[in-house]
């Protein structure tokens, strides 16, 4: 992971719906460089929402999202500009969705070569190295059949590492996994968190929040309905939702 100083992100406004129904209310959320801001609530409240339209996997229906000096207007956003934004974020989905017909390596080549533009040569270099990073460096042959949940996380993390954005998107990535992968996988986030890589992480493992955000944004009814540092919002939160949903999860 490059050393160089990341930008910040901010978002204002961001609103979404499907089908008529509201799903993200006006949301306003800024992350520092190097912040790590994890994301809790109730299912259904919009916190994988969130993260799909800060990239445009869902295009939201109002509002901005502005990358360091990228500023992104969904009004008026244009294809170079989302691919521009694209470039800045890299996104860990919970279900994995590593290609079934590649190999680990080339699973994280893909986005380097078509978005980054690497020559293929450069792309699998990097590949390898990450390979490395993860604790995959024999399995870099091996299709996705061929590993375990975990290995599958973790090589959708490092293809996520390889494009060296300036922000990582989690969305729930141990929630598809059995008990025994997800200690393996939080692990491999400790070390990223580590090297100082700002992340937006959208999890139910309470513990792992309160060790390693640097805040907490609690959402319900999708709205950002508090946030805090860890001891604060999980110790002593001030909204009545907010103390109600840690009742039942903590």
């Amino acid at each position: 992971m490059s050393g160089a100083t990341k930008a910040g992100i901010s978002v204002t406004g961001l609103s979404k719906g499907f089908g008529g129904t509201p799903v993200l209310r006006d949301i306003d959320l800024t992350i520092a460089p190097g912040e790590r801001v994890v994301v809790i609530g109730p299912s259904g409240t919009g916190k994988s929402t969130l993260l799909r339209c800060l990239n445009f996997l869902d295009r939201p229906d109002a509002g901005t999202v502005r990358v360091g000096d990228l500023n992104v207007d969904v009004g008026t956003a244009t294809t170079a500009q989302i691919l521009a934004l694209r470039r800045r974020t890299s996104f860990v989905f919970q279900n994995y969705a590593l290609f079934a017909n590649r190999t680990a390596r080339d699973n994280i080549t893909e986005g380097l070569i078509t978005v980054k533009g690497q020559p293929k040569a450069q792309a699998r270099a990097r590949a390898d190295a990450i390979l490395s990073e993860i604790g995959l460096a024999d399995r870099g042959d091996a299709y996705p059949s061929a590993l375990s949940g975990g290995q599958q996380q973790r090589v959708g993390i490092g293809r996520a590492m390889a494009l060296d954005a300036d922000l990582m998107l989690f969305d729930e990535p141990t929630s598809a996994l059995d008990p025994e992968w997800v200690g393996e996988v939080l692990d491999l986030m400790r070390r990223v968190a580590g090297r100082g890589q700002t992340m937006l992480i959208v999890t139910h493992e309470m513990q792992f929040a309160r060790e390693i955000a640097d805040r907490i944004v609690f959402m319900d009814g999708g709205r950002i309905v508090e946030q805090g540092p860890p001891a604060d919002l999980l110790g002593n939160p001030q909204d009545p939702r907010t103390r109600d949903f840690l009742r039942r999860v903590v």
